[in-house]
């Protein structure tokens, strides 16, 4: 297994203490982070992928279409 240091400022410091009790430790917060954040990372490629692919399916999105819906749903 691999040692990689960080370096943290106070605040960091402190939410690594707290996070590090429900993940076991100071170390097993920080795979945790790391394995969120590359999930996040994969999710948000795989909805890149699916917008182009229904972009090239469906033509671009209409604006006057969004802003329809946006006024009937109060957005």
């Amino acid at each position: 297994m691999a040692t990689t240091t960080v370096r943290l400022d106070d605040e960091d410091e402190a939410l690594l203490d707290m996070l590090a009790s429900e993940h076991g430790g100071r170390s097993g917060a920080i795979r945790q982070a790391i394995r969120n954040l590359a999930a996040e990372r994969r999710r948000q490629q795989a909805l890149r992928s699916f917008l182009a692919e229904w972009d090239a399916e469906a033509g671009p999105v209409d604006e006057d279409e969004v802003t329809a819906m946006a006024e009937r749903y109060g957005l």
